[in-house]
């Protein structure tokens, strides 16, 4: 739920008119992000205030009975293609690339997968990147077996420098000097995802290569290649956060954090 800072940055900047000829998102940065694309602001916070308190939505309840904490039914079907829409038209139409990153288990590499439909078979791509160890299934798509692609690059700002994009805005939602810990989850991670010893060993890395990609990007701001977005203090907030005030919270200091920034991002773009 941190990514509604991001939600709020990116409605923000649609409301201006900000388009980009690409975008990469991670975990919930492709859930919210994805509305980017479909030109849908405001979507993210919407469905995400009307449905937080579900029992479907984020709750024990859903992980024991269906063995995902966001229920895969009603997240990723009955929200998206019947309760609230997603715009796959206009996905589909705009230009835009939108990418979305994986990790594979197999292999532990990240796995980057351009999303251009928006259709049911995209959405799976998308479940597979917001997929959190031990509270998701594994996606499988094809012969790929997929988990959350935090897990193997949160920051890819690299994969975007390689598809020849020279100026990068990369959205993050710790604040500048954040520095992450080594996962205390890593022994249950361990036996539950014991046939994957890969997958495993970028697990226990995941924090050194997090903490050297915020330095990177750091890196390419000072260069003037990148603008970097960042909350300016800790959100605050649960993974799975329940409470819509909270949500909303956070949701708006995006907001607050990109309506202050604009002339500087604006320069940045040269527009």
């Amino acid at each position: 739920m941190r990514g509604l800072f991001t939600a709020g940055v990116t409605d923000v900047m649609m409301e201006n008119g900000i388009t980009y000829d690409l975008a990469v998102g991670v975990s919930a940065g492709v859930l919210f992000g994805c509305n980017y694309k479909s030109w849908q602001p405001g979507r993210a916070i919407r469905y995400n205030l009307t449905y937080c308190k579900n029992p479907h939505y984020g709750t024990f309840r859903s992980l024991f009975r269906s063995g995902d904490m966001y229920e895969t039914e009603f997240c990723y079907e009955t929200v998206p293609f019947r309760k609230d829409p997603f715009d796959s038209k206009t996905f589909r139409e705009n230009p835009m690339e939108f990418w979305a990153v994986c990790t594979n288990l197999e292999t532990g590499a990240p796995l980057y997968r351009k999303l251009e439909q928006g259709d049911r078979r995209d959405v799976r791509w998308m479940i597979a990147s917001a997929a959190m160890p031990l509270v998701s299934r594994i996606v499988r798509i094809g012969w790929y077996e997929l988990l959350d692609g935090g897990v193997s690059d949160s920051i890819p700002l690299k994969f975007a420098e390689s598809r020849g994009c020279t100026k990068n805005v990369v959205v993050l939602t710790q604040p500048e000097g954040y520095v992450k810990e080594r996962n205390p989850l890593m022994p249950l991670m361990r036996l539950q995802l014991r046939k994957y010893p890969e997958f495993l060993r970028t697990a226990e890395k995941r924090h050194e290569v997090y903490n050297a990609e915020t330095a990177y990007a750091a890196e390419r701001e000072q260069e003037g290649a990148a603008f970097v977005i960042r909350p300016e203090e800790a959100l605050g907030i649960s993974r799975v956060e329940k409470d819509p005030e909270e949500l909303l919270r956070v949701y708006m200091m995006g907001r607050r954090v990109m309506t202050e920034r604009m002339p500087e991002l604006l320069k940045f773009l040269g527009r």
